[in-house]
């Protein structure tokens, strides 16, 4: 098995493309991962794909097909090791050896049992070269969705936290609060697109009134499901939430006491109602995330206000962290951003992998060490 060492600038750079491409399908592909490929031969891209809408077809059948007679002696670049197993769709191994491909160069193995390595044995079996772990690092994070739902039952969790100069969420009394300027607010909603569900609680729903889809030109279909955690099934039938379930998903999570009536009134208007077990007067997290990912989601962003966050930091839940730091104050009047806890309690528990510049703001992002 080749590593990074061995390969050539040229394996790097198309491996990057085909990254770039894969993450095209963030947040639309899901339950099945956001994969990128990339088919050259004599130094020339002849066909390139990504996971279209839905999960299907898959990359490397995008980019075949757009290849066609070419992709015969050509190398194939592709992020995640082709599928092996028979599902909705014929494997993608199968297509890959029908097709003449000389040479696979694959990011990642699949952690999925039923791939595994199965998909690069069966090309090795039929002499095709097969290198895996270029650009390994940036596949993981690529798919970090896919890989905790395959290895933990559950979805990859970003909490996203919009905050003040001095570290302060929104206002006492839960009074909306400015806090980021237009272009990070533009940023928050590619993030929202490319995710597969976004998650607040009761008490951001009935203080703010969100909409939670993404606003950007041309996005709107890439909204994510909506989910709110409501234990008593508080919710209002004219939250837009409710009210624009027709044109995007709402998953309303309740405990086992909640009104049945209630219930059957959302599920009526077009919701998913889901009742887990209660911890300490709170829903249990780790089962709305097991039912999440039961229900195929693959990434989720959390976008709570500080009781939820709070409550996701506490049960360690957190996976990746994105902080939107303003140059605005709050002052006394703010709250902060985790109910009950120090920012640092957040931070202390990740790995920052740096800062950027967004308008006039400034993203911090933090991962899992």
């Amino acid at each position: 098995m080749s590593g990074p060492a061995d390969t050539t600038a040229d394996d790097a750079r198309y491996m990057q493309l085909a990254l770039s491409l894969g993450r095209r399908g963030l947040g639309n592909t899901w339950p099945n991962p956001a994969v990128g490929a990339v088919i050259v031969k004599g130094g020339v891209i002849v066909g390139r794909g990504w996971t279209q809408p839905g999960g299907r077809p898959h990359a490397e059948v995008v980019a075949l097909v757009q290849a066609k007679r070419q992709a015969k002696g050509a190398t194939l670049y592709v992020t995640l090791e082709p599928c092996s197993h028979e599902g909705k769709s014929p494997p993608c191994a199968d297509a890959v050896i029908k097709a003449g491909i000389a040479r696979l160069v694959s990011a990642l193995e699949d952690p999925n049992p039923k791939v595994a390595g199965q998909g690069n044995a069966k090309l090795r079996n039929k002499a095709i070269a097969v290198d895996v772990g270029l650009m390994a690092d940036e596949a993981r994070r690529a798919h970090a969705g896919h890989i905790a739902r395959i290895q933990q039952a559950r979805p990859h969790v970003t909490l996203k936290l919009a905050l003040s100069k001095d570290s302060k969420a929104g206002l006492v009394g839960r009074k909306p609060a400015v806090i980021t300027g237009e272009e990070a607010r533009d940023r928050v909603h590619l993030m929202r697109a490319q995710n597969d569900a976004i998650l607040v609680g009761i008490g951001t729903v009935l203080s703010d009134n969100p909409q939670l889809t993404c606003r950007l030109p041309g996005l709107f279909e890439r909204s994510p499901v909506r989910v709110v955690l409501d234990a008593k099934l508080r919710v209002p039938m004219s939250a837009t939430v409710i009210a624009t379930m027709r044109e995007t998903p709402t998953w309303v999570f309740c405990s086992h006491k909640a009104s049945p009536i209630a219930e059957d009134i959302l599920q009526q208007k077009g919701a998913k109602v889901f009742r887990v077990d209660e911890t300490q007067g709170r829903l249990d997290l780790d089962e709305v995330l097991k039912i999440l990912g039961e229900q195929g989601i693959t990434r989720l962003m959390v976008e709570g206000g500080p009781t939820v966050a709070a409550a996701f930091v506490a049960a360690d839940l957190v996976d990746e962290a994105a902080l939107l730091r303003s140059q605005k104050e709050l002052g006394d009047t703010g709250i902060a951003p985790l109910e009950g806890m120090k920012l640092e309690a957040l931070t202390g528990k990740l790995k920052s992998l740096g800062s950027e510049q967004v308008g006039a703001d400034t993203l911090e992002t933090y991962e899992r060490a």
